[in-house]
């Protein structure tokens, strides 16, 4: 039953990001594109700009752009783009035994 338990929740802690970062298939309207445009040329995005350095431009003023959104939206995320990994999803109690003890 323990198990049947642990492995629920670890279905649930990865299922949890899949639905946290959907997406609607709805297409932007000409104002939003616009919108949207201006808010990266504030950033300091200038799209007649020479192609050299395209991607880096862009995403930089995205970066920037997505910080922004964050610090006035009141809403989390990650800012600095890097994750960590091995934190144990469910907490483990000091007081069990091992699962694997007595095999």
């Amino acid at each position: 039953m323990k198990s049947l338990i642990k492995a629920v929740a670890i279905a649930v802690v990865l299922a949890a990001p899949v639905a946290s970062f959907a997406q609607s298939n709805q297409p932007l309207t000409r104002a939003e594109v616009r919108a949207q445009l201006v808010q990266l040329e504030k950033a300091g995005y200038n799209p007649s700009n020479d192609n050299t350095t395209y991607p880096a431009d862009i995403q930089a003023a995205e970066a920037r752009v997505a910080a922004q959104n964050a610090a006035t939206s009141g809403e989390g995320g990650v800012a600095s783009g890097s994750s960590q990994s091995g934190a144990a999803a469910i907490p483990v109690l000091t007081n069990q035994r091992s699962i694997y003890a007595g095999h």
